[in-house]
């Protein structure tokens, strides 16, 4: 066992000496009290340490012991429904040891290991296996099965493998290889800075389909993709998240609660075993990892909160499944890196924040993407990662929100009016964009529809063009405007109130199918195309936009899925019928 002094503490820095022998970011346990940290520096026999838990108290003198292997994650059946802190400590089993209170220095296993599980081998004896094969899986929950690999690096002749109920430390499958036995358990351990390996990366042509209509149609995200949504307080990210959590087309979903408000991860513990997923009825809660690291908890610890949860993520994801991983917020985890910086006396960049933000922004977000993963069958997983921004006041100028866009493919900017007008989601149309859009379009057109790409890009451009319009009517009033123009206003008013705006509390608004999304679009725009033929033909602007049709296209989106092509036929025809009348009422 490495041991050394304490010499300093500087809030969560620890310094000691005489760890000449030990690594970096090994975990060690410092003090008395076995408080949690990490080696991040060392020169010479000096170790610097970030310590996880509150450092009050410590003092020169105190002993630091190195476990001497890295901060890691145990990954097994388990994981799925748990709640944990930043470094993986279930915090209903800490609250079963300590109370109500996160007390300092408590050690609790990150999995259960004394609880049963049913093993269904799907391998023989005498099968050739490598890492990343499936040996068997375990019920986790009705939504889930997990699968158990061969751990990396091992690889040979299954010499026995064994059905029944075991522990996640018991020998389930023996592998020989070159005269050496390798017993295998259900749990593994993975160092949580490593990203964990797989074949090779795929093109990120696939929609992750949320039923989020300003998300799907104008700003998709691909599976494997990576977006951003930065905002102001109150503009609703975290609703946002929520509702992607729910809708999104993830079969596992990785929430990081990083440094926000106590009171946003209550609302998120409480609601998610509430909620019903859409694609079981049961619980969400049973293809959910919830892990907690509020603002009230050690800030130390939120630099490792996102490791984490990426890790468990990618676990996941070579499983063949497709996780969406949600960051809120990584401003706060920009902070917990700045105080770390300050601390260390390193040269800060801008606004303090440590010089190398970029970087280490980047190696999180580099870990998403749709990937073939290790194994004998080349097996598609895809890990998406969403992560909120928090820029002080909105303005996306600063340090973490600039260095997020350089690296994301997806930039959905939400806007404060928006949200003070009740406008969900709150992303703004003009500012807003998607990278991934070029490369989706093959998958719309065989998806969704031939012409979706045309339709949403008669979409974006009415939009801008009311932007501009809507410059003129500040400067000199609506009679400026021809009747053509004021056709198109309306048309976009319709567009932002009836398409873009969603009921996030809505059984049927708070999701839309793409085959919905493209019936909503054509009916906009086959009324905006009607109606500028009538115009054409004299027809009296005021009659047109007065039309008792407009309203039946804004309640469309309250129409049940199985209506919606009756519906769609419908409507078609009154526009047919309402605009013959306009025209012979303008004749009048």
């Amino acid at each position: 066992m490495i041991s050394g002094i304490i010499t300093k503490v500087a809030g969560p820095l620890v310094i000691a000496e005489g760890m000449r022998n030990a690594n970096m970011f090994d975990v060690v346990r410092v003090s008395k009290q076995r408080l949690i940290g990490e080696i991040i520096e060392m020169h010479g026999d000096k170790a610097s340490i970030q310590v996880y838990e509150e450092t009050s108290g410590l003092g020169p003198g105190e002993v630091v012991e190195s476990t001497g292997v890295p901060l890691s994650v145990e990954l097994g059946p388990g994981l799925i429904g748990a709640i944990y802190d930043g470094i993986q400590r279930p915090l209903n089993e800490i609250m079963k040891v300590a109370g109500n209170n996160l007390t300092r220095g408590v050690e609790v296993p990150s999995l259960d290991h004394k609880k049963k599980w049913h093993f269904n081998p799907s391998i023989k004896p005498g099968a050739k296996v490598q890492a990343g094969d499936v040996i068997g899986t375990v019920n986790e929950t009705n939504a889930v099965l997990h699968k158990i690999m061969v751990p990396n690096k091992i690889s040979g002749t299954v010499k026995s493998v064994k059905e029944g109920d075991f522990t996640i430390d018991d020998t389930v499958a023996v592998i020989e290889n070159d005269g050496k036995e390798v017993n295998i358990t259900m749990a593994v351990k993975w160092p949580v800075r490593i990203g964990r390996p797989y074949k090779r990366k795929l093109s990120p042509d696939i929609l992750l389909t949320t039923g989020q209509r300003t998300i799907d149609t104008l700003f998709p995200i691909a599976k494997g993709g990576v977006a951003a949504v930065p905002g102001p307080f109150g503009s609703g990210k975290t609703v946002v998240q929520h509702q992607l959590a729910k809708w999104a087309a993830a079969d596992i979903i990785v929430y990081i609660g990083c440094g926000e408000r106590g009171n946003e991860m209550t609302d998120v513990l409480n609601e998610f075993p509430e909620l019903k997923d859409p694609r079981t009825g049961n619980s969400l809660m049973e293809r959910t990892v919830l892990i907690a690291n509020t603002s009230d908890m050690p800030v130390a610890a939120r630099e490792a909160s996102i490791y984490t949860g990426i890790t468990i993520a990618e676990y996941f994801r070579d499983m063949g499944y497709t996780v969406a991983l949600m960051a809120d917020s990584t401003s706060r985890w920009a902070e917990a890196l700045r105080e770390m910086s300050g601390r260390l006396e390193e040269m800060p960049g801008e606004e303090g924040y440590p010089a190398y933000l970029g970087s280490r922004l980047a190696q999180f977000y580099e870990r998403a993407g749709r990937v073939i993963v290790n194994g004998t069958d080349d097996t598609e997983g895809a890990l998406s990662v969403i992560g909120a921004v928090s820029p002080p006041g909105g303005d996306i100028s600063e340090p973490v929100s600039q260095a997020t866009l350089r690296i994301v493919k997806v930039f959905w900017g939400l806007d404060a009016s928006l949200a003070y007008k009740r406008h969900f989601p709150a992303i703004n149309w003009l500012t807003s964009y998607s990278l991934y859009t070029d490369q989706l379009t093959k998958w719309f057109k065989e998806n969704a529809s031939e012409d979706f790409m045309e339709l949403r890009g008669r979409l974006m451009s009415l939009l801008q063009d009311e932007a501009e319009l809507q410059e003129i009517v500040n400067l000199v009033g609506m009679d400026a405007l021809s009747s053509g123009d004021r056709l198109k206003l309306e048309t976009a008013r319709s567009i932002r109130e009836d398409y873009l705006h969603q009921n996030a509390f809505d059984s049927i608004d708070t999701y839309t199918s793409l085959k919905k999304q493209v019936l909503m679009m054509r009916a906009i725009l086959l009324s905006y195309d009607k109606s500028s033929e009538a115009l054409k033909k004299g027809a009296d602007i005021d009659l047109l936009m007065g039309m008792d049709v407009r309203e039946r296209i804004g309640r469309f989106k309250y129409v049940e899925e199985s209506d919606i092509e009756t519906e769609f036929g419908a409507i078609s025809a009154v526009i047919d019928q309402e605009i013959e009348d306009v025209i012979e009422r303008s004749e009048d």
